[in-house]
């Protein structure tokens, strides 16, 4: 990424949020704090756990789209397999280890959830789990670790990349790089102390998720790959 044009970006960004009324995509701050006040993975009833955690005043885009619905199925697997399912997020919330490995184990976990899905309803049309592109991956890690991580989408960071003037632009789906970037620009971002205060006049005290987030980060990062 060439440093002018991460500077220029900024500039705009801060520029947009100052001119903004109402910011488009607050309600993943809404999101982050439901699941931070939510996520309990011993609770007597994890179904109704998970369901809550994945609840929003404004909107449900971020795990139900058309033919897309990861959130429905994760719900099956819970229902079918509350152990397994338990292990498969304890392993990908363990910060002790890589993360490109503990997400490819968490996609091996729900291929085979799968399998055994469509062993017990054999009728059942569903034949996917969703979350093989790596989004609904990202928003489980996003949400418990806002710091660390932020909700992914592909077709945005390789355009941002590209806006970034970067060298090497991601031609496939690459979420640990992702990561990484974010972490980068957020330094840029934190350095500029004007930033931080023009977002926060977005986010309501007790709605919105309060602390630090990469969400400002992958914010920009949209603000980059689809308005600049």
């Amino acid at each position: 990424m060439l440093l002018n044009k991460i500077r220029d970006a900024i500039a705009d960004y801060k520029q947009w949020l100052r001119d903004t009324r109402h910011h488009p995509f607050v309600y993943k701050w809404e999101s982050v704090q439901q699941f931070q006040e939510n996520w309990d993975p011993q609770a007597a009833d994890p179904v109704s756990m998970f369901d809550r955690c994945f609840q929003n005043s404004e909107t449900r885009r971020l795990w139900q789209a058309e033919n897309w619905e990861p959130k429905k199925m994760m719900l099956e697997f819970w229902k079918m397999d509350a152990p397994m399912v338990r292990m498969m997020f304890d392993d990908l919330f363990n910060e002790t280890r890589e993360a490109e490995g503990r997400i490819g184990r968490f996609l091996f976990g729900c291929d085979e959830l799968l399998r055994d899905y469509r062993r017990a309803h054999p009728l059942s049309a569903e034949n996917n789990h969703f979350h093989g592109d790596y989004q609904m991956v990202a928003l489980y890690l996003a949400f418990r670790y806002p710091e660390s991580y932020a909700p992914y989408e592909f077709p945005v960071f390789q355009q941002a990349m590209t806006q970034l003037g970067a060298r090497d632009v991601p031609q496939q789906n690459d979420v640990v790089r992702y990561f990484k970037v974010l972490r980068t620009l957020m330094t840029f971002l934190e350095k500029d102390g004007d930033i931080v205060p023009a977002l926060q006049k977005h986010l309501q005290a007790k709605r919105h998720y309060q602390g630090k987030t990469l969400l400002l980060a992958e914010d920009f990062c949209r603000f980059v790959g689809e308005w600049k």
